[in-house]
């Protein structure tokens, strides 16, 4: 997991330029079509050499609609290294006292909370945007988690859009919690795209000092995720790890390798430069335990052989490929 920084890092841009409302549709077509040329032509999967075990954990998400306990129960059945709480209506979501219960019964540490910012989620607390997040800070500290996930404001959320790039960094300074601001994407209307998210829906060319990025987003946005990462640098705290095609409407979140993403040179390139951040899995699962708990093992395995864990077992078992699932 990575700490909190102190200010924002010098190599964050920021032009000051707007997109308009709506762009055309094909912007995210060209955009893909862009990224897999690119990787045909020889923008190869990076060699291994991994100089941190980067932890992998499972957001509470990715097993809806079964709850929180289930995801601590089959994360560590499983051989997960934590948690992301999506905290949404669920009173367990919400309340301090039962994520310590079940991160001390099940033995995972909670990597970060998710605020709940999302559109579905606009009645939780009240329609105060920042109270949101403040109170998803305060159970953070009550917890010593050190990093919350929060989703960039609408255009419509007036006086909190407008100063939520300043607002984050007051936060971070008061309380002395990671605030990564997560990348969305537009809304596809027909022949246009509705910018929906401000200062925009890509948080990497804004100041913030900590950004998340989820690359089932990327893949509905048309945002290319490798050259995200190297804008970011430090200011990458979390991965969400997941896939998507960008050829639907959709926001996917298949599990890693079901789409055109490149989750494994993503991974592999992160572990090649001791990325001090943290993956956490975020992914649609089936409603059948047996299925998604193997989706889960199988997205758990990906993760692993890519940020090169397999290696470290190696050396440790004495030249045997160790198991990336128990």
């Amino acid at each position: 997991m990575s700490p909190r920084r102190d200010r924002p890092s010098t190599d964050a841009p920021r032009t000051g330029a707007r997109k308009p409302y709506t762009r055309p549709s094909s912007a995210h077509r060209t955009a893909r079509e862009t990224l897999s040329k690119r990787l045909s032509a020889g923008d190869p999967r990076s060699d291994q050499h991994p100089q941190r075990r980067i932890p992998v954990g499972l957001s509470t998400s990715s097993v809806f609609p079964a709850g929180v306990e289930e995801a601590f129960r089959l994360a560590h059945e499983i051989g997960y290294d934590g948690i992301e709480v999506m905290v949404s209506y669920p009173k367990d979501s919400q309340e301090p006292a039962l994520l310590r219960e079940y991160s001390e019964r099940y033995e995972l540490p909670i990597l970060s909370l998710h605020a709940p910012t999302l559109f579905f989620l606009q009645g939780l607390w009240g329609r105060d945007a920042w109270v949101k997040i403040e109170r998803t800070i305060e159970i953070a500290k009550e917890l010593g988690v050190p990093t919350i996930v929060a989703h960039p404001p609408f255009r419509w959320q007036g006086k909190y859009a407008h100063g939520f790039v300043e607002g984050v960094a007051a936060l971070e300074e008061e309380h002395g919690i990671a605030i990564a601001v997560e990348n969305m994407y537009p809304w596809r209307l027909g022949v246009r795209e509705l910018l929906n998210y401000f200062p925009d829906h890509d948080p990497t060319d804004e100041q913030y000092s900590h950004v998340t990025v989820d690359l089932s987003h990327a893949a509905t946005a048309g945002d290319d995720a490798l050259e995200m990462i190297e804008r970011l640098g430090d200011r990458l705290t979390h991965l969400h790890l997941t896939d998507g095609s960008g050829r639907t409407t959709k926001d996917e979140h298949l599990p890693p390798g079901e789409g055109n993403q490149p989750c494994a040179e993503v991974l592999r390139r992160l572990a090649n430069r001791g990325w001090e951040g943290s993956v956490l899995l975020e992914v649609t699962t089936s409603n059948n335990a047996e299925v998604r708990e193997r989706t889960l093992r199988q997205s758990l395995a990906f993760a692993r052989h890519h940020l090169g864990h397999h290696l470290e077992d190696e050396v440790d078992e004495g030249g045997d490929v160790g198991s990336t699932t128990p």
